[in-house]
């Protein structure tokens, strides 16, 4: 693990023990730092606490305003803080389930949100299910029992109904015209490389490996591998191309 996010996490967890006391059940490194795929300046530092019930929003705003970037610099691109109750983070619910999300950095949008209505449709629901299933399968323990038996995992049904929304949203966002490069891009084909091998090798993988995974198998190895390369300064695929493999990808999970 990057040495100054080893030090971030460990003031991150003594910060929230001091807001939340007693009621702090664990605190887990989730994303690219579960994933062994953390890229300083490109990475965000992912983050899920877990609590013994629901939070008063009174502890709520003192935890968002302790972590925020200006109170405890990240030195990533930015912290996403997701808070759950443990029976939430139990219960293998596809539904959002936060007692309190917190996105904040330098070079990212502030955003406080305190309860899960108050997360715009838009902007999607689907995370959350999906992390807790990462987190099920590889999440990194900073404090408390290991995650494997605070979360669990989503039932199949959920997992593939979760992972077409999340390549529909994918699929709908705004991208250039034609097949100029398009920055990001990448991040949209590895995503569905990150889905396919989930659905068929039922594991979690960071978008790198599940890419690696997907050009050995022998599929799309050109544009699979050109995305690879992009994650490490490369330059990015073209839209259209792009797109074609991520409806390509969808249509296959979604006909399961």
């Amino acid at each position: 693990m990057d040495p100054a996010v080893r030090c971030y996490l460990a003031d991150l967890v003594s910060t929230a023990r001091d807001v939340l006391g007693p009621d702090l059940v664990g605190a887990y490194a989730a994303g690219s730092v579960a994933l062994d795929a953390y890229q300083p300046g490109r990475s965000d530092v992912d983050v899920a606490l877990v609590c013994r019930s629901g939070l008063a929003e009174e502890a709520k705003r003192e935890l968002v305003g302790r972590l925020r970037h200006e109170a405890l610099p990240c030195p990533a691109r930015g912290l996403e803080l997701v808070a759950y109750s443990r029976a939430v983070a139990g219960s293998g619910t596809p539904e959002p389930g936060f007692e309190v999300e917190l996105n904040t950095g330098a070079r990212m949008p502030f955003r406080a949100t305190l309860t899960p209505s108050a997360r715009p449709a838009a902007d999607g629901h689907f995370w959350y299910g999906l992390d807790r299933s990462i987190l099920h399968q590889r999440g990194h323990r900073l404090l408390g029992p290991p995650a494997a038996e605070v979360f669990a995992d989503l039932s199949p049904d959920d997992l593939r109904r979760l992972l077409v929304t999340a390549l529909r949203w994918w699929r709908d966002r705004p991208t250039p015209a034609g097949d100029e490069p398009a920055p990001g891009a990448e991040d949209a084909v590895l995503g569905a490389c990150r889905a396919l091998v989930r659905v068929r090798d039922g594991e979690w993988l960071s978008k790198v490996a599940a890419g690696r995974r997907v050009v050995a198998s022998g599929r799309d190895p050109d544009l699979v591998g050109r995305c690879v390369a992009a994650r490490r300064g490369g330059p990015a695929p073209g839209a259209a191309e792009a797109r074609d493999f991520q409806l390509r990808v969808l249509d296959e999970i979604a006909a399961g």
